[in-house]
């Protein structure tokens, strides 16, 4: 069975996937990539690299998919298939990079009268979510955070290009923090990517659309052959 090489978003750990676990886990084993010892997107790519199989699917989830880009660019003969899922591939601004230095988090983000934004307007109080997006900063720490916030994003479209493998991107509609036209323009620059958009759906995909994602990414899979 096919393995997917699963890589979180900014202060995610595991738990980001568990409500998509049982549907991937049907089709593939699931190995989770570590991205917390490291300060450089190439050192992570490396590190997942290590650890992972000879062959696998890669997803890279929004930091994840900074990762993702680098790391099948590093080892094209080892990824049969790439997805970035609510991700970009657009340099970061200075404000973007102080104010992941300064702390703010998936679930403790800038707000707007009050709000989280990295989620739906419609889920942003939901103290569900909340508490596992803050779960999840617990556990990691500070020194996680220092590691993630110091990473150097440079502009990448130009080099999706050099992606030959089977690739899907999947934005979500009301991601406030990846515009729509950012994350396509990542389809547009992948010589082999379908571009699907979840409706309804703030950033946090894997836990605002756990099945609805999970069921995208098996379709794809089953699409490209993987």
């Amino acid at each position: 069975m096919r393995t997917l090489v699963l890589l979180p978003g900014f202060m995610c750990d595991a738990d980001l996937w568990t409500d998509m676990v049982p549907d991937l886990q049907k089709i593939s084993h699931l190995h989770y990539g570590n991205v917390y010892q490291d300060d450089t997107l190439e050192g992570m790519a490396r590190r997942v690299l290590s650890e992972a199989p000879e062959k696998f699917v890669l997803v890279g989830f929004s930091m994840g998919g900074f990762v993702a880009r680098v790391l099948t660019l590093m080892a094209p003969e080892r990824v049969t298939g790439v997805a970035f899922v609510a991700t970009s591939a657009r340099e970061y601004t200075m404000e973007e990079r102080e104010r992941r230095q300064q702390g703010f988090l998936p679930g403790n983000r800038p707000k707007a009268n009050g709000n989280a934004l990295g989620l739906h307007p419609d889920r942003d109080r939901d103290p569900v979510l909340l508490d596992r997006l803050r779960g999840m900063q617990r556990r990691l720490g500070p020194e996680v955070r220092k590691r993630q916030s110091a990473l150097i994003r440079k502009d990448g479209y130009a080099d999706l290009q050099r992606i030959a493998c089977p690739a899907v991107v999947i934005a979500c509609r009301q991601d406030r923090l990846r515009t729509l036209a950012e994350t396509e323009r990542m389809a547009e620059n992948l010589p082999q990517a379908r571009f699907e958009v979840i409706e309804d759906c703030g950033h946090m995909a894997p836990l605002e659309k756990p099945h609805e994602l999970a069921e995208r990414l098996a379709n794809w899979i089953e699409r490209a052959g993987l």
